[in-house]
């Protein structure tokens, strides 16, 4: 099931976690986190991509930076 932001917000607020401290634990810059929550970035790719499906906003698949080379295989 796709999220809101606000959905996402929601669940911050009721763990008690901040929105910073998920980017950090996560190994994302927070202002990226924010833009992403306040639909300031699209979240097509790279960080922003990942950002957004690991929150729950957007279906997709996280690759790997170690497995992009071979991601596509025909």
């Amino acid at each position: 099931m796709i999220r809101t932001s606000e959905d996402v917000k929601n669940e911050f607020k009721r763990k008690g976690i901040s929105i910073s401290q998920w980017a950090v634990a996560n190994g994302f810059q927070p202002n990226l986190v924010y833009d992403i929550l306040a639909a300031r970035r699209n979240p097509t790719r790279g960080q922003t991509h990942k950002i957004a499906v690991k929150l729950g906003l957007k279906r997709g698949e996280i690759v790997d930076d170690r497995e992009i080379a071979t991601a596509i295989n025909a």
